[in-house]
C-alpha cells in the first residue's frame, strides 16, 4: 500500500528552456518580467514537494519513533513493517483485503495488549530442512494445480511448512516479514486450549467437567449456569450466540464493536452475560460455533491460574520451549483480562514452534511433558453433538477448540488418511495451523480471503495441498 505520492513535472514545464533563449537575448530586459511570474510557479511547487515529503515521512514512521512505540508497548524488538496508517479496528469485518493485510499485522497495535516475552538466550532451533518442499501437486474439480497456485488462490500473505521440526518451505508475501506479528484470529482458540490442558496437568485446574461458574460465580443465575469446561471447549454450551460475520447485528458482530470501544470489558462481559438459553437445548446437546464462549474458557483459564493468558503462556510454554520473538495478546484489562476467542500476535516462525510443540505430544525440547498423557486425544476426540456432525465429518468436526477438515468428496483413500490424522487450528480470512503428528509435519498459514469464512473450496484445497506437501516431503 502506497501512502505518500512523489511530484512529477508535466511536459508543460518545458518552458524555462525557451526562457533561457529569451534571456540570452535580452537579458536586462526581460528578466524581472520573466523571473517574477516564474517565482510563482516555482515556490509553490517547491512548497508542494516538501509538503509530500513531510507527508511521506510522517506516514512510514521514523525508526526511532516506531522503536519508542514498541519499547513503550513492552516490545524488545520492533515488529517490520511497520504501518503508520491502519483501518478502524471497529470496522474489522468490512476492511477491503488491501485493508486487511495492514490490520492484521498490525493488530498487535490496535488495541490494548499484554506482551508475552521470549528468552533471547534460549530459541528453540528450526533449521533448513535437508530436503525442502521443492514441488507440490494437488488436483481439484478435475484440474491441476501447484504451489503457485495455491498461495494466489487463498491469497497467503505468509505460509510456513515444518518437516521434522525443520524449515520446509517459508514464504512471506505482501510487504510481511520474518518479525511480522500476524493476528491469528481463532487459532487462538486452539491455543487456549493447550494451555487449559497444561492448567490440568498441574492440578489448577479441576476437571473439564468442572462448572465454569466454579471459577466463574459471576456468572450464576445466567445462560452459562450449568455449563461445564468441556461445553466450552466444544462449543455445545446450549447457549444462544449469533456468530453470522456476515450480519452487522450479529453478536459477533457487536463483540467486535466492544473490543474497539474505551471500556471493553465492561462492554464485552454485559454482551456474553446477557445472552440467552436456546430453548429445549441441554449443555452438550448441540454444536454451536461461539466466539463469546470461547472468551469464557479463557476467563476459567485466568481465574483458575492467577494470571492472564499471556503471562501464563510465556511462563509455561513461550520461553520454556524457547520461541523466538516476543508476542502480543489482546487485553480487555491490561495485566488482567485477555481476549480469549482470538487476540494472539506472534512471527510466523513462533506459530510454527507451537505447532511443532503440538506435533511433539506437548513436550518441551529435555522431553518434559506439559500436557496430560490423554489431553491431545481427548481434544481431537470430535463431538458428535446435533451439528458437529456432517456428511464430511461423520465422527464430527470439531474437538476442544481443534477443527476436523473432513475431505472433498470422492477424495483417495490417502487424502482421507491425512484427513483422519491432521487437526487444524482455523480462524476467519484463511489463518490456519494444521498439526500431522503422525507424519511430523505442520503448517502455518496466514492469509486474507474476501470473506471471513470463504467458500468450502478453500478448505477443501488447505487440505487437498496439505495432503500433497505430505507426500511430497515424503517422497512418494
Amino acid at each position: 500500500m502506497t501512502f505518500g505520492r512523489g511530484l512529477s513535472i508535466s511536459a508543460s514545464m518545458a518552458h524555462p528552456r525557451r526562457l533561457e533563449t529569451l534571456l540570452s537575448r535580452s537579458l536586462t530586459l526581460w528578466l524581472p518580467f520573466v523571473l517574477l511570474p516564474l517565482s510563482f510557479v516555482l515556490l509553490p511547487l517547491s512548497l508542494a514537494a516538501a509538503a509530500a515529503n513531510t507527508t511521506s515521512a510522517a506516514a512510514i514512521g521514523s525508526p526511532d519513533t516506531n522503536l519508542a512505540t514498541c519499547r513503550e508497548m513492552g516490545l524488545r524488538k520492533c515488529p517490520t513493517p511497520f504501518d503508520a496508517v491502519l483501518p478502524e479496528p471497529k470496522d474489522m469485518l468490512t476492511w477491503s483485503q488491501d485493508q486487511r493485510v495492514i490490520g492484521f499485522r498490525n493488530t498487535y497495535r490496535q488495541y490494548k495488549g499484554d506482551v508475552f516475552h521470549a528468552d533471547p538466550a534460549h530459541v528453540y532451533p528450526l533449521p533448513a530442512a535437508s530436503a525442502p518442499l521443492s514441488s507440490v501437486h494437488y488436483s481439484m474439480d478435475h484440474r491441476d494445480f501447484g504451489l503457485a497456485d495455491y498461495l494466489q488462490h487463498q491469497s497467503v500473505t505468509g505460509l510456513l511448512i515444518l518437516k521434522d521440526g525443520h524449515i520446509a518451505y517459508e514464504h512471506y508475501a505482501r510487504g510481511n516479514t520474518d518479525s511480522s506479528l500476524w493476528t491469528s484470529r481463532s487459532v487462538a482458540k486452539s491455543i487456549v486450549s493447550v494451555l487449559v490442558g497444561v492448567a490440568i496437568k498441574e492440578g489448577r485446574i479441576r476437571s473439564v467437567d468442572a462448572d465454569i461458574t466454579e471459577y466463574l460465580p459471576e456468572l450464576k443465575q445466567t445462560a452459562w449456569d450449568g455449563v461445564s469446561l468441556r461445553n466450552l471447549l466444544q462449543h455445545t454450551s446450549g447457549v444462544q450466540w449469533n456468530e453470522n460475520y456476515a450480519d452487522p447485528k450479529s453478536d459477533f458482530a457487536e463483540l467486535t464493536r466492544c473490543e474497539a470501544s474505551k471500556e471493553p470489558y465492561a462492554c464485552v462481559m454485559k454482551l456474553v452475560s446477557s445472552v440467552k438459553r436456546k430453548p429445549g437445548v441441554k449443555p452438550g446437546e448441540v454444536w454451536s460455533y461461539n466466539t463469546g464462549g470461547a472468551w469464557l474458557a479463557g476467563r476459567v483459564l485466568e481465574k483458575a491460574t492467577g494470571t492472564t493468558l499471556a503471562h501464563y503462556l510465556e511462563t509455561r510454554l513461550w520461553q520454556r520451549f524457547g520461541m523466538e520473538s516476543d508476542g502480543v495478546w489482546e487485553a480487555l484489562v491490561p495485566g488482567k483480562v485477555d481476549m480469549g476467542g482470538h487476540g494472539f500476535n506472534a512471527t510466523l516462525r513462533d506459530w510454527g514452534r507451537v505447532g511443532w510443540f503440538v506435533a511433539e505430544g506437548g513436550r518441551l525440547p529435555t522431553g518434559e511433558a506439559l500436557l496430560p498423557d490423554d489431553w491431545l486425544a481427548q481434544s481431537t476426540h470430535w463431538t458428535r453433538a446435533r451439528g458437529s456432525v456432517t456428511p464430511a465429518t461423520p465422527n464430527g468436526q470439531y474437538g476442544y477448540q481443534w477443527w476436523h477438515l473432513g475431505p472433498p468428496a470422492g477424495s483417495s483413500a490417502a487424502v482421507e488418511a491425512t484427513a483422519e490424522r491432521t487437526f487444524w487450528g482455523e480462524g476467519i480470512y484463511g489463518q490456519a495451523l494444521a498439526v500431522n503428528p503422525r507424519a511430523h509435519l505442520v503448517m502455518v498459514q496466514w492469509s486474507t480471503y474476501q470473506e471471513a469464512d470463504g467458500p468450502d473450496s478453500l478448505s477443501d484445497e488447505q487440505l487437498l495441498f496439505f495432503h500433497a506437501v505430505e507426500e511430497s516431503l515424503s517422497g512418494k
